[in-house]
C-alpha cells in the first residue's frame, strides 16, 4: 500500500520540477529579451532626442523670423491706415495680450483707436435675450425703424453699430446725439465695458475672438450674437475684421463660424494669426482692404483663403467707401 509520504514526495516532485523548468525558460529567454528591450529604448530615446532637437530648432527659426517682422512691422505698416479710427471690440475670453500687441500695430500704421467695447458673458448668455430686447426698444431713437421679426442680436448689433460707426469721415470722432444713451445702458445692464472713449465714432472695427473654442449648447447662439455684431458694425462703417489665433479657427471657434457662413465671408475679413507679428501686419493690410470694398479670409487655420492680403501698393491712396 503506496502511503500518504509517497504522495507528498510526488506532488514536491511535479513543483519541483515546474520550478526548475519556469527558472531554466526564464534563464534561456532572458538574455535577448532584456537585448530587445534595450534596443528598443534606445532607438525611442535616440528618436525622441532628434524630435527634440528639431523642435528647438524650429522655435529657434521661428523666433528670429519673427524678430525679423517685428523689427520691420513700422516700415511695413507706416501710412497705411492714416485719417482712420479704429474701435476695439473684445468678446469673451479674448485675449488682452494680443489685443494690446495689435492695438501698438495700429497706431504704427497710423490709426487713432477710439476706444474699445467689451462684451461681458451676460451679453452672450441666450437667457438674456428679453431683456436685451426691452433694453433696445427703450434706447434706440424713434426714428431708427427694427423689424419686429428681427432677433435681439441683430437689434442689439444695429443700435451699438449707431452709436459707435460711421462711414462719414467728417463724423468720425464725434458721438452720435441720438444714441447717447446706449453705450450707458448697456453698460449698466452689465452686458459690456467700455474703455476711452468709443462714442466717438469709428470708421473700422477690429473684434478679438475668444481664444477657445465656444462649446456646449449655447455654443451655436453664443457665435451667432457674436456675428450679428460684427455684420452690424460692418454695416455701418467701412470695415470690420476678426482677429484671433488659431485655436478661433478651429472647430467651435469663432473664426470658424464666421468662415462658414457666405453672408459674413462677403462682407467681413478674418485672420487668425492675431499672435504672430505677420499676423498683425495682415490686419492691417486685411482693414485697408475693407476700406476699398473687399473682404478675405486669412491666416493658417481652416478655411483661410492666404496667409495675409495682397501686400499694398504704396502708390495706391485707400478710398473712403464703405465694405
Amino acid at each position: 500500500m503506496i502511503d500518504f509520504r509517497y504522495h507528498l514526495v510526488s506532488i514536491v516532485a511535479i513543483f519541483l520540477a515546474l520550478a526548475v523548468g519556469i527558472v531554466m525558460g526564464t534563464t534561456l529567454l532572458q538574455s535577448p529579451a532584456i537585448e530587445t528591450a534595450k534596443k528598443t529604448s534606445d532607438l525611442m530615446a535616440k528618436t525622441n532626442n532628434d524630435l527634440r532637437s528639431e523642435l528647438d530648432a524650429r522655435r529657434v527659426r521661428e523666433a528670429a523670423d519673427d524678430a525679423f517682422v517685428s523689427a520691420f512691422t513700422p516700415r511695413l505698416v507706416a501710412g497705411e491706415l492714416n485719417g482712420e479710427r479704429v474701435l476695439l471690440v473684445e468678446a469673451p475670453g479674448a485675449s488682452s495680450t494680443y489685443r494690446e500687441a495689435q492695438q501698438q500695430v495700429l497706431l504704427q500704421a497710423g490709426a487713432a483707436i477710439t476706444g474699445r467695447v467689451t462684451l461681458n458673458e451676460k451679453f452672450l448668455d441666450a437667457k438674456n435675450q428679453g431683456v436685451i430686447d426691452g433694453l433696445v426698444t427703450q434706447l434706440k431713437p424713434d426714428d431708427m425703424a427694427l423689424a419686429p421679426s428681427t432677433n435681439a442680436y441683430d437689434k442689439a448689433a444695429a443700435l451699438l453699430a449707431a452709436t459707435l460707426m460711421t462711414t462719414d469721415q467728417a463724423q468720425a470722432g464725434t458721438a452720435n446725439p441720438a444714441t447717447a444713451a446706449v453705450l450707458g445702458g448697456f453698460e449698466a445692464g452689465g452686458l459690456l465695458t467700455v474703455d476711452d472713449e468709443p462714442a466717438k465714432r469709428s470708421t473700422l472695427v477690429v473684434m478679438f475672438a475668444p481664444e477657445r473654442p465656444l462649446d456646449g449648447e449655447n455654443a451655436e447662439p453664443q457665435a451667432a450674437a457674436l456675428l450679428s455684431l460684427a455684420r452690424g458694425l460692418d454695416a455701418a462703417g467701412k470695415g470690420t475684421v476678426i482677429a484671433g489665433s488659431v485655436n478661433a479657427a478651429s472647430a467651435g471657434g469663432l473664426i470658424t463660424a464666421a468662415r462658414d457662413e457666405s453672408d459674413v465671408t462677403k462682407r467681413v475679413s478674418t485672420v487668425d494669426t492675431v499672435d504672430m507679428p505677420a499676423g498683425r501686419t495682415a490686419i492691417v493690410y486685411a482693414l485697408r482692404e475693407q476700406l476699398n470694398g473687399r473682404a478675405g479670409q486669412y491666416g493658417v487655420g481652416a478655411n483661410a483663403t492666404a496667409p495675409m492680403p495682397a501686400v499694398p501698393n504704396p502708390t495706391t491712396t485707400p478710398t473712403s467707401s464703405g465694405s
